[in-house]
């Protein structure tokens, strides 16, 4: 038997640790899509600031961990997907052939259409070769203009103010991180940002970048000109899945696949990033590109590729948790509410602090927070248990804080 994964993300290396583990003389063969060792890019801010160097941000610290566990890495990605043949066409011209595969290729940067963006000086920051080149010119005092302030901006926005560059984050949407925040929470984080010397530009776009006299100019759709030594790109991601056009399998947002991670192509699965999965919240299959999910996704995918369908992935919870310079904010499951459903809030500007709690009738269905890291666990159990509250909904919107009380009082009760 010959397990194929492509992509060597959390969502590939889980799967190919687990194919191990349930199938001790299956060949595995770990398509890494890059030179580097697999890694993790959630660790590239902390490469940044220097408190990891580039094996800090391995997702595996043993040198021998895949040939100790006879997991082949190539170093190459996927061209082409022919699951009637069974084969992968590699980068190289080479091919290989499966009897199970799981595509794991993960996501890539959205490019704008911006004119210059190709500019030398302008970079993504995704991977090992773009944290090099931002390390090189990330100096102290210079002039660094990025585009895009949701999750992935922000956390790029922590390590350049570690790095004491002269910062401006530019953000075509009217509030920062607005796929995890309210108007209320995101004002707060816009102002505690300003308060750490970063200047932050909402309902922002650019309309070009040019190189003059050594530096970057950045045009602003309201006319200002931005001068920059470096101009970083945080516009959002899309999944990898171009180099299947044509084979047949199906895709939407990303790979379509069902309840065990299984496309509509016979012996072929995805996981993470690229696979369209299920939403605990709402049960529809969406791209959920965090790293939990990516983790399950590889769990589940490799029980189901060596056990044939025996796992039925229940959905993940969608939750983003979130550290800019010091303030700490998250969100889980429907955090923005439902129709006709019934929230609470409990907020203290002057302290940075922002809760709010979301219901559909008996239950607690999202939550977003901000400056609150007491009981951020019990609230995700909260959401996950699915109990019903009873008295405690009640309490809860009272007061907000009662969580652990209110998990107490349903969730361990049940037990």
């Amino acid at each position: 038997m010959h397990y194929i994964v492509l992509g060597a993300g959390p969502a590939g290396v889980t799967a190919c640790e687990n194919i191990r583990e349930l199938d001790a003389t299956g060949r595995i063969t770990l398509v890494t899509g890059e030179a580097e060792p697999p890694y993790a890019r959630m660790a590239i801010p902390y490469l940044l600031v220097e408190a990891i160097d580039e094996q800090g941000t391995y997702l595996r610290k043993s040198i021998n961990h895949y040939s100790d566990r006879q997991i082949t890495l190539v170093s190459e990605h996927a061209t082409q997907v022919d699951p009637e043949k069974k084969t992968i066409t590699l980068s190289s011209g080479n091919s290989l052939n499966f009897d199970r595969l799981l595509i794991a290729t993960g996501a890539r940067p959205m490019k704008p259409p911006i004119p210059g963006i190709d500019l030398p000086g302008v970079h993504d920051c995704w991977t090992l070769a773009d944290a090099r080149a931002i390390v090189e010119h990330a100096k102290p005092d210079t002039p660094v203009v990025l585009i895009g302030a949701g999750f992935i901006g922000c956390i790029i926005l922590e390590a350049l103010v570690e790095r004491h560059v002269k910062l401006t984050v530019v953000e075509k949407a009217d509030r920062m991180v607005s796929r995890m925040m309210d108007d209320v929470a995101s004002q707060l984080l816009k102002k505690w940002c300003e308060s750490k010397g970063v200047r932050i530009l909402t309902n922002s776009g650019v309309t070009a970048i040019e190189s003059k006299n050594n530096a970057l100019n950045v045009s602003m759709e309201h006319g200002e000109q931005l001068s920059a030594g470096l101009v970083i790109t945080a516009m959002g991601v899309h999944s990898n899945v171009d180099f299947l056009q044509g084979s047949g399998i199906e895709i939407d947002q990303g790979i379509v696949v069902n309840r065990h991670l299984a496309s509509n192509q016979p012996d072929i699965y995805a996981a993470g990033d690229v696979a369209q999965g299920r939403d605990f919240s709402t049960g529809s299959f969406t791209v959920q590109a965090i790293q939990p999910t990516s983790v399950e996704h590889g769990r589940i995918a490799a029980a189901n590729m060596v056990n044939r369908e025996l796992i039925s992935h229940q959905g993940s919870l969608n939750m983003n948790i979130l550290d800019t310079l010091g303030l700490i904010s998250s969100s889980f499951g429907q955090w923005m509410g439902v129709s006709g459903g019934d929230h609470a809030v409990l907020l203290d500007e002057d302290r940075y602090r922002y809760l709010k709690l979301q219901f559909e009738g008996d239950y607690l269905i999202g939550a977003s927070s901000l400056g609150h890291t007491q009981h951020i666990g019990v609230l995700r159990g909260l959401i996950r248990s699915r109990v019903p509250l009873g008295k405690w909904k009640a309490r809860l919107i009272k007061d907000p804080t009662r969580l652990m009380e209110a998990y107490l009082g349903t969730v361990v009760n049940q037990w």
